[in-house]
């Protein structure tokens, strides 16, 4: 059973996330910010703007107290320690920002939003540094590597995952989740387009997820200014909505719009050396259409060792977004969804 967090909002949460104190902050419909302790009590919280929601919020990864938060077109930088009002406020992105990341050195901040671009702010300058444009449509996610301070991947709803470097207006690489979908499709079976909805990279910086509205999700591992598929999985019937690596190396757990929350070990897939049949079925969209037979072995073999959830929970509600908390020694994994409560899961299982 999850435990429930109450009485810090009164409409739907949208976001969540953790400082490195411990304390959580949330953001919900109409502008509501609240900042819990650890017990799941609220103790400070601040309505930024009526009209707009709080669409996505991050910590300060060297100063724990300065919470950035964006609501709308707006960004607000916030002192969580006086909550009146913002310290600063960024208005650079022409549309609604999806979701704001903050790189380990705390200099660069990048927006993501509607218009399908991602802003990045100069926080030392307080100005806009670059704006990334390659997205066609809706830029979902854009997160800052861990030990890459310069480098981030971004995802969308024109089904595109990219990599991208601050010295460079273009991204370095891109790959369409699109390519090879039509033939893994079963006869009859409607046709259900790879929208990449959600982002997370592993604490090594050179692993990322992917999690996208066929309920698949993706493991790419970068290589230099390139990246490339290490796994797909499927654990979710509807949109994978939500999807977060935690601490722990190559632990995560995902979130969809079929109301699961799912974790996983995809340690094996990862760390093993890659055989020529995986490298197969890496290339299986490029291999001619005559060499059906290959196709299939490939497909047989990779089947043969299917990634299962290592837990399932029936959350039973939408999610909006997931978090990760180490309260009072012991590993929690915070949900947020539909309803204005923050739901609390015990992860002993790692």
């Amino acid at each position: 059973m999850a435990e429930k967090w109450t009485s810090g909002h009164s409409s739907s949460i949208l976001c969540l996330n953790v400082s490195k104190d411990g304390l959580v902050a949330s953001g919900a419909e109409g502008g509501e910010l609240t900042i819990w302790n650890e017990e799941g009590s609220p103790l400070e919280q601040i309505w930024l703007q009526k009209t707009a929601d709080i669409t996505s919020i991050a910590f300060s990864p060297t100063c724990p107290r300065r919470l950035y938060a964006s609501h709308g077109e707006t960004v607000n930088v916030l002192d969580i320690r006086c909550l009146k009002e913002p310290v600063e406020c960024f208005h650079v992105n022409e549309e609604e920002i999806n979701c704001l990341s903050v790189n380990e050195t705390d200099n660069f901040l990048a927006a993501a939003d509607d218009s399908g671009a991602i802003k990045i702010i100069d926080l030392e300058s307080k100005k806009l540094s670059r704006c990334l444009r390659r997205h066609s449509n809706i830029c979902a996610a854009a997160m800052f590597r861990p030990q890459r301070p310069q480098s981030l991947v971004s995802c969308g709803l024109d089904m595109k995952v990219m990599l991208w470097n601050l010295q460079k207006a273009r991204p370095l690489w891109i790959v369409n989740l699109q390519e090879g979908e039509a033939e893994e499709q079963s006869p009859g079976q409607l046709f259900n387009p790879p929208l990449a909805h959600s982002l997370s990279v592993s604490a090594c910086g050179n692993v990322f997820g992917c999690g996208a509205e066929d309920g698949k999700i993706r493991i790419f591992r970068v290589t230099g200014a390139r990246f490339e598929e290490e796994a797909t999985f499927k654990g979710h019937s509807l949109g994978v909505s939500q999807i977060f690596f935690l601490p722990e190396a190559y632990w995560l757990v995902t979130g969809g719009n079929d109301g699961r929350v799912l974790l996983w070990n995809i340690s094996n897939e990862v760390e093993k050396q890659k055989s020529p049949v995986k490298a197969l079925h890496k290339r299986k969209s490029r291999i001619p259409t005559t060499k059906k037979v290959d196709k299939m072995n490939v497909k047989l073999t990779n089947e043969c060792e299917p990634i299962s959830p290592k837990l399932t929970i029936e959350h039973g509600e939408k999610v909006n977004w997931i978090s990760y908390a180490e309260i009072k020694g012991s590993r929690r994994v915070l949900v947020a969804d539909q309803t204005s409560s923050i739901s609390v899961y015990p992860v002993a299982e790692l």
